[in-house]
């Protein structure tokens, strides 16, 4: 029993991005930041909310630890992303004991598959991110009957929010002409982004979907570079989640900007330009239409 208080005091204590547990509340675990402000805006003040991978935080290669455990054997109801994306959630599910519903957010929505890879990266499409509350307000209003008015409630003011976010990012991204929409990024996570507002993808430093991939080759930094000019790319983009250095050496090489970093697989820090998934996007507009307008 005293090893078992230890852990949770520790796990209270490494999980900043949690709430302490209200007995009276639902206990709802996101696997990461840009779902967990999904969930908290939906389920507000109703849920105590922890989020597993928090910000700056790369899913790809996050690897749990035995407070994960304890956290998910207490939780409820479990948000996940899916196609892959949390490839670690089912071992650590299995080994914690836990009988939470988990519910994937992204049902329903159209996936991207290139290479033989399934991008899970949808939340870049604020279409997507709509769809994605809608499955977090039937997850939750099915979990806990008694307030789903509240989690309806909060849903549909937080829909209109996104709407009015995505009529934004249209209307900002139109000074940005239409042979400069070419996007370089640290790895291919911006495929949906580039479905839904008319860009590009022209290549990633490292050529998978994920940030596990090994550092690329000299040939295929070559061929990227090659890319790079033959399409006369503007600027190249870094990640919040990934180091930086590789995007400004490719920048020296192709004598292009290398732009601010873009916020991808996880928010920014409290106070941070990308610390609620609006204010992410927001900033990953102003920062392409300055680099590429």
């Amino acid at each position: 029993m005293f090893w078992c208080a230890l852990l949770v005091s520790i796990g209270c204590f490494l999980y900043p991005f949690s709430i302490h547990a209200d007995p009276h509340k639902l206990n709802v675990v996101a696997t990461f930041s840009v779902l967990g402000d999904l969930v908290k805006n939906v389920g507000g003040d109703a849920i105590d909310l922890t989020i597993l991978v928090g910000p700056d935080g790369d899913v790809h290669t996050f690897e749990p630890t035995p407070q994960d455990d304890v956290i998910l054997s207490k939780a409820d109801v479990i948000f996940e992303n899916g196609l892959h994306f949390e490839h670690w959630l089912d071992d650590l599910y299995s080994a914690s004991g836990s009988k939470a519903k988990r519910i994937i957010v992204i049902d329903g929505v159209e996936s991207i598959k290139r290479d033989r890879e399934i991008d899970p990266h949808l939340w870049h499409d604020v279409a997507n991110a709509m769809v994605m509350v809608r499955r977090i307000q039937d997850g939750l209003s099915m979990a806990d009957p008694q307030h789903a008015v509240y989690y309806q409630g909060n849903a549909r003011k937080y829909l209109e929010q996104l709407d009015q976010l995505d009529q934004w990012v249209l209307g900002q991204l139109e000074i940005i002409p239409l042979q400069d929409r070419k996007l370089v990024t640290s790895h291919d996570t911006f495929g949906y982004f580039c479905r839904r507002y008319g860009f590009q993808l022209i290549g990633a430093a490292l050529e998978s979907m994920t940030t596990e991939a090994a550092d690329p080759s000299a040939a295929q930094m070559a061929g990227l570079v090659k890319k790079i000019r033959e399409t006369k790319v503007k600027a190249i983009f870094t990640e919040n989640t990934h180091r930086p250095k590789l995007m400004q050496a490719l920048g020296q090489d192709v004598g292009v900007r290398v732009a601010t970093s873009l916020y991808t697989d996880a928010l920014g820090k409290p106070g941070s330009d990308g610390d609620t998934y609006i204010k992410m996007m927001r900033h990953n507009v102003n920062v392409l239409t300055e680099y590429l307008k």
